[in-house]
């Protein structure tokens, strides 16, 4: 074993997953392409703990420019392990699945992630980042419905937006500062901002957004999985490389974290509530990243570890409601305990997992956010944020398994999760309770060496209130009725500039174009229509050039073009 681990001493893990779905794609026999989906990921672990000590081991020397496509550190060690773990669970949970294109590309979306996050340089971490993108849409493209075509040419198009706005940002800024190494970058420099936004969008933020909850709820049950994983969190990672301790993230971080509450309330599609649950969750990230001290950025790092697991159990758990039943309308659903009780339980979990209840991974990874934010000073972040905790989490999280499990019996018979999907659910839904309850083990793979108990009476009793609070918010909800459970809605969010505002904009000028076409069209008609009638009184045989003119007025006109000619050739030098 000693031997074989020496020999993935510095071999980058992301290679191994990238030419894992490669291989994938291309074998046309199913139960091969799945042995593949799940040693890829574990060779790659095997690469990940083979390399212990920091340092730079992938160097490509391009003439004057040097590519450093494996840097391990404290920072990309963490994100890389996490989303090597995902990759592996990824691939448990879709062997049910016989789509090579689906198999493939999870396989290679993975293996950019992990790529991107050892990326040294910001020319590696556009090619990583880009096949981030152009990978991660046909697991859109894989629902076959003309609405996941639509959202997954939006998809990509916003994806691939944002590695061109990162590769423009990387020239100038190599441009001035004559290095490309990717580290701190910071906003004094318009190059900085504009990489900021390349960031900003695949992190979701307000405004930024909307492709989120448009391409994930329209993925397959197994691509929303995988989705779900990795662009995010690895924009998350960017931005604590590029930008740790930039205030303004403190201020996008909380307005994240809270926005999602009132799409939470009035959402029916149960995929797009756990997609605005995510986003709560960024904002979590991002205001530990703006918070920029060791605490913050450990606080950050910790939120994406765990959050990858219970934001993917979530997410498995409806996928296997939509396997079985064929919809994730809350609506629709209700009752599914009776037929399918493992996976309602692991819902329990994963939901207990989001709202941060003690003894699971949720609630050792916010309290560093929420301690960093009050080490900080900023009371009306750590307040809006305590908030956010109660409204946002707690309401995706009950509502999720409420709808789907516990509520009006809407007489779904159906069969239990397929038991590759409860295998993969089953160890997410571990993971969930073992980093809660061995919380050492989470806080020693952390960038920063940490000295912090989660478990006092305080975080404790504070995290059993919001608990309380966000349960009544949720119980008064449903009592009311102010949960929408009729009728099958879109409920469009900033995405309304575009698919609304833009498309009317758009139709308004198709309309005045053609208005103004055919104005110029009648208006050039009569132009011409003029000068054909004068040209027709010239030349035509009735016209001016056919009349019969006198002899005399003939000569005369004959002798004044001849002066003409012979004061013309008088004049002419020589």
């Amino acid at each position: 074993m000693t031997d074989f681990l020496s020999l993935l001493h510095a071999v980058n893990p992301a290679l191994i997953l990238i030419a894992g779905g490669a291989i994938t794609l291309a074998l046309p026999w199913a139960m091969a392409r799945k042995a593949v989906m799940l040693l890829a990921p574990l060779a790659g672990l095997a690469a990940w703990f083979a390399t212990r000590e920091p340092g730079v081991y992938g160097v490509i020397e391009l003439g004057p420019l040097t590519l450093e496509t494996f840097r391990y550190d404290a920072l990309s060690r963490i994100w890389a392990l996490v989303f090597l773990i995902a990759a592996f669970l990824n691939g448990i949970y879709a062997l049910h699945e016989r789509s090579r294109i689906s198999d493939g590309s999870a396989l290679i979306y993975a293996g950019a992630a992990v790529g991107a996050v050892f990326a040294g340089d910001l020319i590696t971490l556009f090619v990583f980042w880009e096949l981030t993108a152009l990978f991660s849409a046909p697991l859109i493209f894989a629902a076959g419905t003309a609405a996941a075509q639509r959202a997954g040419l939006r998809y990509l198009a916003i994806q691939v937006l944002s590695g061109v706005l990162l590769l423009g940002g990387a020239a100038v800024w190599a441009s001035q500062t004559g290095s490309w190494t990717f580290d701190a970058i910071g906003l004094d420099d318009p190059a900085g901002l504009v990489i900021f936004i390349a960031f900003a969008i695949k992190a979701a933020f307000p405004l930024l957004h909307m492709w989120l909850q448009d391409a994930y709820p329209k993925a397959t049950g197994v691509g929303a999985v995988v989705l779900s994983a990795f662009t995010t969190k690895l924009a998350v990672y960017a931005l604590a490389r590029g930008f740790a301790g930039t205030e303004i993230l403190i201020t996008i971080g909380v307005i994240m974290a809270v926005f999602p509450i009132l799409f939470i309330i009035v959402e029916n599609d149960l995929r797009r509530t756990l997609a605005y649950a995510l986003n709560n969750q960024l904002g979590f990230m991002v205001v530990g990243v703006g918070v920029g001290t060791p605490l913050g950025l450990n606080a950050a790092a910790a939120n994406a570890f765990v959050g990858v697991f219970y934001m993917a159990l979530m997410f498995m758990v409806m996928g296997a409601v939509m396997h079985r039943t064929g919809t994730a309308k809350a609506s629709e659903l209700g009752g599914l305990f009776r037929s399918m009780p493992l996976t309602g339980s692991l819902a329990i979990i994963g939901a207990l997992a989001i709202v941060g209840a003690p003894l699971f991974s949720g609630f050792v990874a916010k309290t560093l956010v929420l301690s960093a934010v009050s080490y900080h000073g900023d009371v009306l972040a750590f307040a809006i944020l305590v908030v956010a905790a109660a409204g946002v989490m707690e309401l995706s999280a009950l509502k999720v398994p409420y709808f789907a499990f516990f509520g009006e019996d809407r007489g779904h018979r159906v069969k239990e999760a397929p038991l590759n999907m409860l295998l993969a659910m089953g160890l997410a839904a571990f993971l969930c309770i073992y980093l809660g309850s061995h919380w050492q083990v989470l806080y020693g793979l952390l960038p920063f060496a940490i000295d912090y108990q989660p478990y006092t009476a305080d975080n404790v009793i504070g995290q059993i209130q919001i608990l309380l609070a966000g349960a009544f918010v949720f119980a008064a909800l449903v009592w009311l009725r102010l949960f929408p459970q009729r009728g099958d809605r879109t409920v469009l969010d900033a995405d309304w500039l575009y698919r609304r505002l833009g498309d009317g904009v758009v139709r308004w000028g198709g309309q005045m174009g053609q208005l103004m076409a055919g104005a110029s069209e009648r208006g050039l008609g009569v132009v011409i229509s003029r000068w054909t009638n004068r040209l027709f009184n010239l030349f035509s045989p009735a016209g001016s050039l056919s009349r019969i003119f006198p002899s005399g007025l003939m000569a005369i006109w004959t002798g004044v073009l001849l002066a003409g000619v012979l004061l013309v050739a008088y004049f002419s030098p020589l």
